[in-house]
């Protein structure tokens, strides 16, 4: 593939996917391949062989940070869930030769069902129907954090000790990655302070489990109809082991619950969370802590952390922006986005912006 062709014609080469595909479940009469743009790391294609409907998740085209966009990993992970229960999709292939279509990449079934952006679905628009997506958005996540991740072939999928202070450590080098490519005359306020505070308030949790690394709202599948439910769970490619309150933190940061005031990124957050009927962060904590049976230590501490993991992935995004590899419009609004993100981060160190 021409690295000087369009965006979308550097995602895949159909001609060459279609004979590997054939190669390993059989020819097809039916093939066609639908770019899904809504996501904004990996990239997601829905392919249709036969009379199934799959979906390749692949690398984004161009240069990236180290470890990101890792969906050996997100396969891996996803394989292991089958038939336990988190939700997940039923996974098919995982093809690691760059060569196919210009990346590594896997294959899941199609699950039937939503993802919840930035609009509330009619069918949730009462109080009650409301208060049943932050449980069970909370619900899905106790059941990952609760999973004997032993039992399913994963006891060497992280190192759980060190796990906060080695994130704190990682999206600096992420952030560190980005600001080098951006470039920005009047660096980035802010960040020294909250990067020195992370480092010496990080703390050391007992808890150890399976994590998700990205758990938030419009990363889960809600099944149609009502009551809400979840489908399944995706986006795995951050899972490890290590601390599940960071996930918790993360889900907070962009469930929105304060009527009077807009979201911080609102591109990627929902405003809609604040309306009438919907839990507040506080219901969605004292939901998980009664699910889990400990309670949300460190608040602070994982707020920061989520804002400014959030910060770095903007400012990758940025980054992807200025160089050409990436048509998402999103990517174009961090140039203020990273700078908004450090503030608030800033803020809740003093105090101002307590969860």
């Amino acid at each position: 593939m021409a690295e000087d062709g369009s965006y979308e014609d550097r995602l895949v080469d159909e001609q060459r996917l279609r004979a590997y595909l054939a190669s390993k479940l059989g020819e097809s009469k039916t093939y066609a391949i639908e770019w899904h743009q809504e996501g904004h790391s990996n990239e997601t294609l829905f392919v249709t062989w036969n009379d199934r409907e799959l979906v390749l998740r692949r690398p984004p085209p161009g240069e990236t940070a180290d470890t990101a966009h890792d969906v050996g990993r997100e396969f891996r992970v996803m394989a292991a869930l089958q038939g336990t229960a988190v939700p997940v999709p039923p996974t098919v292939l995982y093809c690691e030769d760059e060569s196919i279509i210009g990346g590594e990449f896997y294959l899941m079934e199609r699950v039937d069902g939503e993802v919840v952006r930035l609009v509330e679905p009619d069918r949730f628009a009462t109080p009650e129907r409301r208060a049943e997506v932050g449980q069970t958005l909370v619900d899905s996540l106790a059941a990952i954090h609760d999973l004997d991740y032993e039992s399913v072939g994963l006891s060497d999928f992280g190192r759980p000790e060190g796990y906060l202070r080695r994130q704190v450590d990682r999206w600096g080098k992420q952030l560190e990655w980005a600001t080098g490519r951006t470039n920005r005359p009047e660096g980035l306020p802010g960040r020294e302070e909250v990067e020195t505070w992370l480092d010496d308030a990080c703390p050391e949790p007992a808890e150890q489990t399976l994590v998700h690394g990205d758990y938030k709202l419009d990363n889960v599948i809600l099944a149609p109809g009502t009551p809400p439910r979840v489908n399944a769970v995706v986006d795995w490619e951050l899972c490890t082991l290590g601390a599940p309150l960071s996930d918790l933190g993360w889900m907070l940061l962009f469930w929105h619950d304060d009527p009077d005031a807009e979201p911080l990124i609102p591109e990627l957050m929902p405003a809609f969370t604040a309306r009438d009927g919907y839990l507040s962060r506080r219901d969605l904590i004292e939901r998980y802590e009664e699910q889990m049976g400990f309670t949300f230590e460190h608040p602070t501490f994982y707020q920061v952390l989520a804002t400014y993991k959030l910060a770095g992935v903007c400012e990758m995004f940025y980054a992807r922006y200025l160089a050409g590899d990436s048509d998402d419009p999103l990517y174009a609004a961090m140039d203020e986005g990273t700078p908004t993100l450090l503030a608030y981060a800033r803020d809740a160190i003093r105090g101002s912006r307590a969860w």
